[in-house]
């Protein structure tokens, strides 16, 4: 749950829940009300301090944020591109989901011969 903003050098912390991450989550409850309004997260300072990371992304639902964190710039506006400062990332993502990242082929490459990089389902 870390919401656009969320300072990049966060700590594991209790957060307060934005209204439209309530209601992408009312589809576990019986309605939106049931919904917390916070939730203990991990930060993305938390995050980092991993020895490796796994980013998964299914579905062209994702394929804009995935760009984003991916090949934007590294910024609170979008948390999860402070990937890119970590020096050991896999990501497994499907073709929907990588369908808007321009530099696919060399990802597959890095894939290919056991660097860093994508692998496609």
């Amino acid at each position: 749950f870390n919401e656009p903003g969320s300072s990049l050098a966060s700590r594991t912390r209790i957060k307060a829940l934005a209204q439209q991450t309530r209601q992408d989550n009312a589809r576990f409850f019986d309605r939106v009300d049931d919904v917390p309004t916070h939730a203990v997260t991990q930060g993305i300072g938390t995050i980092l301090d991993a020895r490796h990371l796994v980013l998964l992304a299914f579905g062209s639902q994702k394929a804009a944020v995935l760009a984003q964190a991916l090949e934007g710039p590294v910024t609170a506006r979008c948390p999860a591109s402070a990937v890119q400062l970590h020096p050991d990332v896999t990501v497994v993502a499907d073709t929907a989901a990588a369908a808007k990242l321009e530099l696919v082929e060399y990802y597959e490459h890095s894939w290919a011969h056991n660097e860093q990089g994508l692998r496609f389902r």
